[in-house]
């Protein structure tokens, strides 16, 4: 594509492309003689004048050059030439791209000509060239086809012209010219932004000039007597890191249209300035050399709806050296680092092929590791050798608007409670800034927190990062996770570092149902050697710490929250509980589920480890509890199992959550079948419910006339939990009638239940799913808490011990029995 017009009513280049013989209009046009007919002689005689006149100036082919690189900008003296010369430039510029606009959507030329004929200079073409017009249909369907591929193949095009009643050379014009057209477009965009932000840079320059001519004294009101305070120099140096900026924006978008080094412009900014705190101080946050992603990408994201954000983006600097995570670090550092992975975070969400590819079951999109080390810098540092690099992406739509999920990632308390099955413990170690007006735009926090896959053969992830939150348009917002635990090129993680969290995250667009569009970004490095070999094949996946695994458990408990809420009650319900009533039972389920995925991964309290467990072994974990609301006094005893099954999960998942076969395995059923009393369903899923069991008459004793068993079960692609605890009757009759139930105690036993992703297990005997699909075995844990004494201050006796190993021996028994997998 040929920039030659945009430049012609300031010079005539020979390099003027469509506008040859435009120039020669324009002398004629303008000549004093204009009321006459001139001659021949006189045109030819101008004409030559303006060929061979010498340019004194550089010349380029781009309009945001000729806007930009202007002598006056050389020395960043004068700020006139810039705001002279862009409205010029964007009204010829823009008749040019309406003239081409208007054909060359529907348009298409015979005879072989391609879309940069379009701007070749009259008389060059020895062929006239023929305008056919598409149908409204073959325009649909070609652009039907660009939106799935703007780059067909011959064999593409030759099915879509057969298809359309098209030659090949047709459509392979059409999606020329419509390439060509969007890339004006984008053009145009962009100089519309770059306006916008030099006549608010223009603004405030006049303004700051206008007080620095009669400073006033803030105590008394009088003029200022500025002595060895050099306000004035103080405000020139704000002013020259602000158009320093603006030049480095115009450098990339030059780059980006002449192919040339951002060295090669005069007054780049030098590297050794980046990183000038006096740029954060006003709002600019430069990020020293641009990487190929950069120019590559246009200053938008789309959302893949018809909807488009404009993000800005933030151009990154050098990686700030972190040697500890002590929170006296240099808030402007800690800030440049936030920006980076933001700038990071936008991009990865943006770019497809060839950055991202379908993971093999469709669930979301893993992270070609090539592709992401050619175009970005390491944001926190080189990968050590033994780690190993975990990047998915996944999208969703999630029952809940961008402000609320918002203030639920950056309360950190709402967190856990939304992600209990993923986050552990977590806490807010400091607000490194905030927002006046109270809202979340620009809340940059440091947090630290436990990431947990329900297994003791997985260790806990346990990272300290930092959480920026920003807001790009109405109704979109980004928030963005980066490690500060950066590992120094060349040296060794510290003690506690088994993991680190690259920039991860979500961008949240609000729909106009009510409902947010979310795009999720899981990217860590971790070391593999600290998982066992029977989950490393699910963590690879992506459904043990993945984006996949995010965006399932939010929107299972935003449906969860809106019918739970809501008012009606969902066919299969006891009517019999009031709202408030089902408010409080799922209330009470979630902290059972909660408590059991501590007690499983030892994030919840803390627990002095007794056994170490392994994939044959129980491991055992125990603490004291002093008796605090929701929990009974004494020794609390915590068992932990995980074993290979030859059962796909949806099928052993629907077994421990049945009742009726809940005797195969259960001690508290007494071998009898348990009764249903209530039943609360939590989404459409038939496995997202919670039910309140009662043991048969037959089956009980006095003593469990008084216990009811609480079960919460849930279900996704990642895996499923099935939590119970046995609770009092007089209690649950409280809860069940709207009350407080935060004083229930309890102690929370339960399963969780992952697919083994393993690529043939069953010895290539592969169980079929209900839907049809080919399915592996699964990895079972199954997770007990058990008073073995009621006094705190008593001793843990090896007979509790082997009671509770023979608990879990023979519950494992009871569940291997009934799938005849002994």
């Amino acid at each position: 594509m040929s920039f030659g017009g945009f430049i012609g009513s300031s010079s005539s280049g020979g390099n003027g492309g469509g506008d040859g013989g435009s120039g020669v209009s324009r002398v004629v046009a303008d000549s004093p003689y204009n009321n006459t007919m001139p001659t021949a002689a006189t045109i030819a005689h101008q004409s030559q004048q303006l060929v061979t006149s010498p340019l004194t100036q550089p010349m380029f082919n781009s309009s945001p050059l000729s806007l930009a690189l202007k002598p006056k900008m050389e020395g960043i003296g004068d700020m006139g030439m810039i705001g002279e010369n862009f409205d010029a430039v964007a009204m010829g510029r823009s008749s040019r791209e309406d003239e081409y606009e208007s054909r060359s959507g529907s348009d298409n030329l015979d005879g072989g000509a391609s879309g940069d004929d379009l701007d070749a200079p009259l008389g060059k073409s020895s062929r006239k060239k023929k305008y056919h017009r598409h149908t409204p249909y073959q325009i649909q369907e070609l652009e039907a086809a660009f939106k799935e591929n703007p780059h067909p193949d011959e064999k593409a095009r030759l099915e879509l012209g057969k298809r359309l009643t098209l030659e090949s050379r047709q459509v392979k014009f059409w999606f020329q010219n419509r390439r060509t057209q969007m890339k004006t477009q984008l053009e145009r965009h962009e100089n519309a932004l770059l306006k916008q932000e030099y006549d608010k840079l223009r603004i405030e320059n006049i303004a700051m000039k206008e007080a620095m001519r009669s400073p006033m004294c803030g105590h008394c009101g009088g003029q200022a007597i500025l002595g060895e305070i050099h306000i004035e120099e103080h405000h020139l140096r704000i002013e020259n890191a602000r158009l320093r900026d603006e030049l480095n924006r115009i450098c990339v978008l030059a780059n980006k249209f002449l192919g040339r080094p951002l060295g090669s412009f005069p007054g780049a900014m030098p590297p050794g300035m980046a990183n000038s705190g006096l740029e954060l101080a006003v709002g600019r946050n430069g990020f020293g050399a641009m990487n190929s992603a950069d120019t590559a990408l246009p200053m938008g994201l789309d959302f893949g709806n018809g909807l488009s954000s404009p993000l800005t983006m933030m151009s990154p600097r050098p990686t700030p050296s972190m040697s500890s995570t002590d929170v006296s670090f240099d808030k402007s550092m800690l800030m440049e680092l936030a920006f980076a992975a933001m700038n990071e975070l936008l991009k990865l969400a943006e770019i497809g092929d060839p950055l991202w590819f379908r993971n093999f079951d469709g669930s979301g999109e893993a992270l070609n590791l090539e592709e992401y080390a050619r175009s970005f810098p390491p944001c926190i540092g080189m990968k050590p050798s033994n780690f190993t690099t975990e990047a998915t992406k996944a999208t969703g739509t999630v029952m809940i608007n961008s402000l609320v999920l918002v203030e639920t990632l950056m309360d950190t308390s709402r967190w856990v409670e939304m992600f209990s099955c993923i986050v552990g413990r977590t806490s807010t170690i400091d607000v490194i800034s905030s927002s006046a007006s109270g809202s979340r735009n620009g809340n940059l926090q440091l947090i630290q927190a436990e990431f947990q896959v329900l297994s003791a053969l997985v260790f806990v992830r346990q990272v300290k990062f930092l959480r920026f939150c920003k807001q790009h348009a109405e109704g979109v917002w980004a928030v963005v996770d980066v490690s500060i635990d950066t590992i120094q090129e060349g040296s060794q993680p510290r003690e506690a570092g088994n993991c680190r969290r690259l920039p991860s995250g979500c961008i949240v667009q609000d729909l106009p149902n009510g409902y947010s569009k979310v795009i999720w970004i899981e990217h860590m490095e971790y070391d593999e050697n600290t998982i066992h070999n029977l989950y490393r094949p699910f963590i690879r996946s992506g459904r043990g710490f993945g984006a996949q695994r995010w965006i399932a458990t939010l929107q299972r408990q935003c449906e969860c929250l809106a019918v739970i809420t809501s008012s009606a009650v969902p066919s299969g319900d006891s009517a019999v509980i009031s709202p408030s009533g089902r408010r409080s039972i799922a209330m009470l389920a979630r902290r059972i589920t909660r408590n059991f995925c501590g007690g499983v991964c030892a994030t919840f309290y803390k627990w002095e480890p007794i056994q170490t467990g392994t994939a044959e072994d129980t491991k055992l974990m125990m603490r004291k509890s002093i008796g605090d609301p929701g929990e009974p006094p004494g020794i609390v005893l915590s068992a932990t199992r995980t074993i290979w099954l030859p059962v796909t999960h949806q099928r052993l998942f629907d077994f421990l959550r049945n009742e009726q076969t809940r005797s195969q395995w259960d001690v508290l059923s007494h071998g009898g079948p348990m009764h249903q009393i209530v039943h609360i369903a939590k989404g459409q899923d038939l496995g997202n419910s919670i039910s309140l069991f009662r043991a048969n008459a037959a089956s009980r004793d006095a003593n469990q006339n008084s216990m009811l068993i609480l079960q919460d079960s849930c279900t996704d692609v990642s895996g499923s939990i099935v939590a119970y605890a046995a609770v009092d009757t007089a209690e649950m009759n409280v809860v069940m009638s709207g009350g407080d139930s935060s004083c229930v105690a309890f102690l929370p036993s339960g399963f969780a239940i992952v697919p083994d992703c393993f690529q043939n297990s069953n010895n290539g005997m592969l169980e079929k799913e209900d839907n049809g699909g080919s399915s592996n075995g699964s990895l079972l844990t199954l997770g007990f808490q058990i008073l073995v004494n009621s006094l705190p201050a008593a001793k843990l006796t090896m007979e509790s011990v082997n009671t509770v190993n023979a608990l879990i021996s023979r519950t494992l028994q009871g569940i291997k029995t009934a799938f005849q997998c002994n």
